[in-house]
């Protein structure tokens, strides 16, 4: 049995006693590609999301560009950044893809906001380097070549970010000199 087709459970009585089994999972379990750009990426303020298997499961897969051109910008009283669906404006937008379970993909779609903030989108995307293995039967895709994964990007804006200055990649620490709030001091 592969490891990845098994789920301990733990059960505890009154009197501290523990024990766990192994149930099998059938080896197609769905997992979705996501391309993140913004504070979920490695290094940024919302990345520890991504890791806690509360959320559900996500595995770093590599780093890749949008084969089209959107403005990702940063605005609100929180400095967020947010990746406006306006093809063919702006930079062609670096981020990061993952393989993540029904169960983080539901997470990821509540914090983001679908519908009422963003939508979830398929967008091609320029491989620059992978890590992850690859899907089923498939190979890996190598640097150069084009994949698809979902976005998260917003038709809901208001008409002045997009006069806003547009990024090629986000990082919460940039020369920008915005300071991105965190949900949790946000009023």
């Amino acid at each position: 049995m592969r490891r990845r087709d098994r789920v301990s459970f733990g059960f505890c009585g009154r009197m501290s006693f523990c024990s766990s089994f192994q149930v099998r999972l059938p080896s197609s379990i769905r997992m979705t590609r996501v391309f993140v750009y913004g504070t979920l990426k490695k290094g940024q303020p919302n990345y520890y999301r991504m890791l806690d298997p509360a959320n559900g499961k996500a595995e770093y897969l590599g780093s890749a560009l949008t084969t089209e051109k959107f403005p990702l910008v940063i605005t609100s009283k929180y400095n967020i950044p947010f990746l406006l669906n306006i093809p063919g404006q702006g930079h062609r937008v670096h981020g990061e893809v993952y393989r993540v379970d029904d169960q983080m993909l539901k997470f990821l779609d509540d914090f983001e906001s679908v519908p009422t903030w963003y939508q979830r989108n398929v967008v091609q995307l320029e491989v620059k380097e992978w890590v992850g293995k690859p899907d089923g039967g498939e190979a890996a895709p190598s640097p150069g070549s084009i994949t698809e994964a979902f976005i998260y990007n917003t038709t809901s804006y208001q008409s002045e970010w997009k006069a806003l200055r547009c990024f090629e990649s986000y990082d919460a620490n940039g020369d920008h000199g915005l300071k991105y709030v965190y949900r949790e001091e946000r009023d």
